[in-house]
């Protein structure tokens, strides 16, 4: 599932090349996604001018008038590309091509999804922090209000792994299964540790590292294994700078102790034995 970097690399690139263009027309394809694509999108949409383009957490906000956003979540395996001239579809099954948005310029906004797990919902920018979405969700991990005192405060006590507890988006917005696991080697944390009992400097490690890694995979436009593409249809560059996940059996990048597996909340989690305490 794409993270908080592939998406805000996604909106990086998106802001860049859609902000004042203007939505021709929508042609739905296959509406049933997560939840079925409703006949408003349409007609939401046309001849509507791109205002901004934000995010919260893992999901898109694409301002469509002053008072509309098209809410988008990626799902899986969703990928939202721009295809003008010179961009080569050819790496897209068009059979998951299930939304098709129309520009003035004559370019596409195209939503592919195989699995079919993505959201695109319209929503009253009024009722943004109502939606179901989006009412429960933690502070964005780049913002000021994710720092060692509110991550101290939100831990205590709490009996789960701390690697769960990041990947709570009620405690932290955006955090998936890669980056936690990056985020934990680099804070030099175990991951099966419970949350309550990580220490107030190890806190501040965490904080720290989630907001290095997370920085340093929206400059490599994230992470890709298999179906993620930025907006040009791009893989991301992150992978190769993993020094855990995916790594199972490999000599760890600091001090060459085979990196161990486990699972955890039916998740696969790397660490380094070693490294991490």
């Amino acid at each position: 599932m794409p993270e908080l970097p592939e998406v805000e690399s996604l909106r990086q690139m998106l802001a860049r090349s859609l902000v004042g263009r203007t939505f021709h027309h929508a042609t739905v394809k296959e509406a049933r996604l997560r939840r079925s694509v409703t006949a408003e999108l349409a007609s939401a949409i046309a001849g509507r001018t791109i205002g901004r383009i934000d995010r919260r957490a893992k999901y898109l906000l694409i301002e469509v008038a002053d008072d509309q956003v098209m809410l988008v979540h990626l799902g899986m395996s969703g990928s939202l590309t721009h295809r003008g001239h010179g961009f080569d579809p050819g790496q897209f099954d068009s059979r998951h091509d299930h939304i098709e948005f129309a520009l003035d310029d004559g370019s596409m906004l195209v939503y592919n999804d195989p699995r079919r797990f993505g959201l695109i919902k319209i929503v009253a920018r009024t009722d943004l922090n109502n939606v179901a979405e989006l009412k429960y969700l933690g502070p964005e991990p780049l913002g000021h209000e994710f720092n060692a005192h509110y991550l101290w405060d939100a831990t205590r006590g709490r009996t789960v792994a701390i690697k769960n507890l990041l990947m709570d988006q009620r405690i932290v917005a955006g955090v998936g299964n890669i980056y936690a696991s990056e985020i934990l080697f680099r804070a030099g944390v175990r991951p099966t540790r419970r949350g309550g009992k990580v220490t107030r400097a190890e806190v501040g490690r965490i904080v720290t590292a989630t907001q290095e890694v997370l920085r340093e995979a929206i400059g490599s436009r994230g992470t890709t294994f298999r179906s993620y593409r930025d907006s040009r249809g791009q893989p991301g560059r992150f992978a190769r700078l993993l020094r855990v996940y995916n790594r199972e059996g490999k000599p760890c990048l600091k001090c060459s102790t085979p990196i161990r597996a486990i699972t955890l909340g039916q998740r696969s989690s790397f660490y380094c034995p070693r490294c991490q305490k």
